[in-house]
């Protein structure tokens, strides 16, 4: 699939989204009003929010995180820097902080139709998106049947091996 869409074409994207600084769960919900404000974008479905504890770093706070189901004619590219926009407007500063750090707002592109993009910058499906409990779960809540591309499995069955696996480890 192209990584620029027709115009007029609309594409079903999900997108993690996740805080760990400040107030988390009114600048999540800030930033899914935000969302829903794009150009040529429709929010379809906002998971529930669950609270995990952080990956990278020692001493964060925990996370508030969940995912959304849009709509949308943007491209892929507009759409990431749409969402990195939406993070800056939210305090958020990717080029200062670091890697896995604490952040105010966290929002990923998990997948974009049946894209397939590696691209500076811009990987589609997430690269880490299988081995995230706090990306599978909400993403089973809203579309545990949808095969996800390049993996050919499903939320539910990512879900499954990850628990599998952390579990004999």
């Amino acid at each position: 699939m192209p990584a620029r869409q027709q115009l007029g074409v609309e594409t079903i994207a999900y997108i993690a989204f996740g805080a760990n600084l400040g107030d988390r769960a009114s600048t999540i919900e800030s930033a899914i009003r935000a969302v829903g404000r794009l150009p040529t974008t429709m929010l379809d479905a906002v998971s529930g929010i669950i609270e995990t504890d952080p990956v990278g770093p020692a001493g964060q706070g925990t996370y508030l995180n969940g995912v959304m189901r849009v709509r949308t004619q943007l491209s892929p590219r507009e759409l990431l820097d749409a969402l990195l926009d939406i993070e800056h407007q939210h305090g958020r500063e990717r080029e200062t902080e670091p890697r896995w750090g604490a952040r105010t707002l966290d929002l990923d592109v998990l997948i974009f139709g049946d894209a397939q993009i590696d691209e500076p910058g811009l990987c589609i499906p997430h690269p880490r998106l299988h081995e995230r409990a706090f990306v599978l779960i909400p993403l089973c809540e809203l579309a545990p049947e949808l095969i996800i591309p390049v993996h050919m499995k499903t939320p539910q069955a990512m879900l499954g091996a990850l628990t599998s696996s952390s579990d004999s480890v």
